[in-house]
């Protein structure tokens, strides 16, 4: 190769370079030796190309290097045995009997501020036969490019079942967008009440503005999805996985779960599906959501934080943040019980 090559390849090399440092600092296991371990190896690399002036040996050598700190990261194990946060202290499974699914460690905290609250696990059971829709909450906390969407499953008279999925903190660590590229957090899919998982961001996180669509799923494509994320939860359950920023998050397990609902022209490789604050305009552009305005307008009427505070302890909580929003026109029905 020439000039041209040379300098392409060392390009690579740098970027990788600045991985492995920073896989260095965030992930070594034990904490004394992360800024140790990072500037040293940033130092010796940067040193190694100054020394051959980027010619082929310190590629070679670089590439080497950075092979060795893959093959470390790579053996980095998750684990479901570490000391949790009590909001992510149990993992939700689900077993079934025909179309009645039991769901075991069903999330229901009791709030009193974002960081004071009371932990409750439930047992609640479902008919699969009774499930009529199925809707999307997406909550900003900041930049407009990147939100957290939460799937919820409406089965009527029985109550909504919402599965957000996150990163599961440890205690003493805070959600971090740039370590969410690294093994810093295992992945946890929370399955709960709305009053639990949208009400703490829409009234105890001030910071955050929330947005319900309908979606236009189908009750027996809602099944599939359905049943697609308590077999990841099942799955993680006995085989923790690690979450990623980029390829194991909050948005790209929805595009799995639903190809396997006959949604194939949702493409997961969309550009939205990784800066998915305008996962929501993706789907509107494929026909997914439901209500007949332009888009800016049913984006508009579809922020819920003055309902869902009004509402806030209130047992009709799913009730009335969805009353009079656009696409939920004749969605009343009983309360559970």
């Amino acid at each position: 190769m020439g000039r041209v090559g040379r300098w392409f390849w060392l390009g690579i090399v740098v970027v990788l370079g600045i991985w492995a440092t920073a896989a260095l600092y965030f992930d070594l296991p034990r904490a004394s030796l992360r800024t140790p371990a990072a500037a040293l190896y940033g130092i010796a690399m940067a040193a190694l190309l100054m020394v051959f002036k980027g010619r082929w040996p310190s590629i070679t050598i670089s590439w080497c290097a950075w092979g060795c700190v893959l093959v470390w990261w790579l053996s980095l194990q998750p684990s479901n045995h570490r000391a949790w946060q009590p909001d992510v202290a149990q993992t939700a499974w689900a077993e079934s009997n025909g179309d009645q699914i039991t769901i075991h460690n069903f999330r229901d905290c009791d709030y009193r501020s974002e960081g004071d609250y009371s932990p409750r696990w439930e047992i609640r059971s479902y008919d699969l036969s009774k499930l009529q829709s199925v809707d999307l909450f997406l909550s900003y906390w900041g930049s407009p490019w990147i939100a957290h969407p939460i799937v919820s499953f409406d089965f009527g008279a029985q109550g909504h079942v919402a599965i957000s999925v996150e990163p599961r903190k440890e205690v003493g660590k805070v959600y971090s967008a740039v370590r969410g590229f690294f093994r810093y957090n295992e992945l946890i899919y929370v399955v709960g009440d709305e009053r639990d998982l949208v009400r703490l961001r829409s009234n105890y996180r001030g910071h955050e503005d929330v947005y319900l669509f309908r979606t236009q799923v189908t009750p027996q494509q809602g099944r599939l999805i359905f049943l697609d994320y308590l077999r990841h939860a099942n799955q993680l359950r006995d085989h923790p996985q690690w979450f990623n920023a980029f390829n194991n998050n909050c948005t790209t397990n929805i595009p799995f779960a639903g190809a396997e609902a006959g949604q194939r022209d949702l493409s997961r490789w969309d550009w939205r599906i990784l800066l998915n604050g305008h996962v929501d305009e993706m789907l509107y552009e494929h026909g997914a959501l439901a209500g007949s305005l332009p888009f800016p307008d049913l984006k508009r009427r579809a922020l819920i934080n003055p309902a869902a505070r009004a509402a806030d302890h209130a047992p009709e909580f799913s009730d009335r943040i969805r009353a009079g929003r656009a696409g939920f026109a004749g969605q009343e029905r009983n309360k559970r019980p």
